[in-house]
């Protein structure tokens, strides 16, 4: 059955006039008699009928007016729909993160991209600099966030350059300065992340320490950054984390600048170039707009 036919009845049912209802549909009264006949043809029933010289609806024509309606609104809703995926305004974002984009850049993209894509669905979760780069090559995810300048295979782009601040217990000895220096937490032990969750910046926060002139002792390794505050509130040892750090209590822990010329921690949107979404694509066009670098 086609679509013209049904949009013809429509029509027809509506005006209840053949002459009327071609002129709307923009074809000659023939042609357009011709179709309701092909129509009735295909059901093998008649929609229309003479009563006393007027044009109706027969049983059958009323109870089809009302699917026909129905069918020709969800053609038009699919239409629409098929038209949005196109320009990716529906669909769904694949999107990983570095537990330290949570804090700053992760709600700001987010809620800067759902204000202008309300039907999008967001697939979010927390996932390492490994494991992202891996999904993304392998097409599971769509767009990641980490903190690795340059990936394989992949396109990145730098949209954060964050320092590193001392996480320090209220009562530390240093708490009160507002600047440190690395040397400075040389004899204090340290609260890191476990290496095998984050290798990239475990090993750079190692490396600062030994161009500060010491080996840093690791007491205690943590998966995430609010585990690392809680044992640095506890008073368990000294920490370095990126900036923005975690919202804390400050009569529990106290974050404070370095005044080592340590470079910044790039945080970068990572993506296959090889990834046609349009839904990619827009949130792409977010971040290359002003105030993302």
């Amino acid at each position: 059955m086609e679509l013209r036919l049904l949009r013809s009845f429509v029509v027809v049912a509506e005006e209840l006039n053949v002459g009327r209802a071609a002129s709307l549909l923009h074809l000659t009264q023939p042609s357009l008699s011709r179709q309701i006949a092909a129509l009735e043809h295909d059901l093998g029933v008649e929609l229309f009928a003479r009563v006393k010289k007027r044009f109706v609806l027969t049983a059958a024509g009323e109870s089809f007016l009302v699917d026909a309606r129905q069918l020709l609104e969800r053609a038009d809703e699919a239409v629409r729909d098929a038209q949005r995926v196109h320009r990716g305004e529906l669909g769904t974002l694949r999107l990983r993160f570095v537990q330290s984009a949570t804090f700053e850049v992760l709600p700001r993209l987010l809620g800067a991209f759902r204000a202008v894509n309300p039907d999008v669905v967001l697939d979010l979760e927390t996932m390492t600099t490994i494991r992202q780069t891996e999904a993304l090559r392998e097409g599971r995810i769509d767009v990641g966030l980490f903190r690795l300048g340059v990936a394989r295979g992949l396109e990145t782009r730098v949209i954060s350059r964050d320092p590193l601040v001392a996480a320090l217990p209220t009562g530390h000895r240093l708490a009160r300065r507002k600047r440190i220096g690395l040397a400075d937490l040389a004899e204090d032990p340290f609260v890191l992340y476990t290496r095998a969750t984050g290798p990239t910046v475990f090993d750079r926060i190692v490396d600062h320490c030994r161009m500060a002139g010491f080996e840093p002792e690791v007491t205690q390794e943590a998966a995430d950054v609010q585990t690392i505050v809680s044992l640095v509130a506890a008073g368990l040892g000294v920490s370095l984390l990126i900036a923005p750090a975690p919202r804390i209590d400050p009569e529990a822990v106290v974050y404070r600048e370095l005044s080592d010329d340590l470079p910044p921690w790039e945080l970068s949107v990572a993506w296959s170039p090889d990834n046609r979404s349009p839904v990619l694509a827009r949130f792409l066009d977010l971040v290359a707009g002003p105030g993302t670098a």
